[in-house]
């Protein structure tokens, strides 16, 4: 799985499914860039690549990293079910954009392209648990026609965490 995606701002990014050996890394240190920095995540620092591994990259259904043209990383993105046995048709999915990348639209392109692939894995709704209500991704989301469907207080050092949902384009 390869795609070409141009996002609003003009960026050219390629996505492509993560190879753990050459990539796996690479997107963990930026992962752990983003966890010291606080931002999106239940993390409280830095962690080791067999966490980051359990966390981000063993049991999804798919994996996905943008790069710019010029092989420059961009973010990564994972899929998996929200839920197992009768509840396994709603799909779960963490984002992560580094921080040079932001504001250029590679956000709205990950999400964009999690949902068409979530639809061909056979996924009819998408479902985030646990998104910060200071997360700027909130808007996107909501943009993205997300609604939020619960809200959980003082989940984290006193901050509330929203969980959004959003029926899948083909879904009966």
């Amino acid at each position: 799985m390869r795609a070409g995606i141009t996002t609003a701002s003009g960026v050219e990014l390629q996505l492509h499914e993560l190879d753990p050996y050459e990539e796996g890394a690479l997107v963990h240190r930026e992962f752990n860039r983003i966890l010291a920095a606080g931002e999106g995540y239940p993390q409280a620092g830095p962690i080791d690549y067999e966490e980051f591994r359990e966390y981000w990259v063993d049991h999804k259904s798919a994996v996905v990293v943008a790069t710019r043209t010029d092989g420059e990383f961009a973010g990564s993105y994972y899929l998996k079910p929200n839920g197992y046995g009768r509840a396994a048709h709603v799909a779960n999915a963490g984002y992560f954009v580094v921080a040079e990348h932001r504001a250029l639209g590679a956000g709205e392109a990950l999400v964009h392209h999690s949902m068409e692939l979530a639809v061909e894995l056979g996924f009819d709704a998408l479902q985030f648990n646990f998104v910060f209500e200071s997360n700027p991704a909130v808007r996107l989301y909501e943009r993205m026609g997300f609604s939020v469907v619960g809200r959980v207080p003082d989940v984290i050092d006193g901050e509330a965490v929203l969980i959004f949902w959003r029926r899948l384009k083909n879904a009966g």
